[in-house]
């Protein structure tokens, strides 16, 4: 742990499995397959649409923001 910028190394890493890998397997991920079993033009798959759509794009922001923070981190480990 002594090495220089090992700390962010970690940070980093855990910033990108955490943030992005874990949130696409565990949510991103089975939204996606909940909406290609729904048929939009019914009212069930409209409401499904719209909801996942609200909540999709929040937990795609998280992913995007770890993504960069991890980005940022490893830049800064060099």
């Amino acid at each position: 742990m002594d090495a220089p910028g090992v700390r962010y190394l970690i940070a980093g890493s855990l910033c990108y499995l955490v943030g992005v890998m874990v949130v696409t397997m565990a949510v991103i991920v089975p939204m996606n397959d909940a909406l290609a079993a729904a048929k939009p033009e019914t009212p069930e798959g409209a409401r499904l649409w719209a909801n996942n759509l609200v909540i999709w794009t929040a937990w795609n922001h998280v992913r995007t923001v770890t993504a960069l923070a991890a980005t940022a981190l490893f830049a800064l480990a060099r």
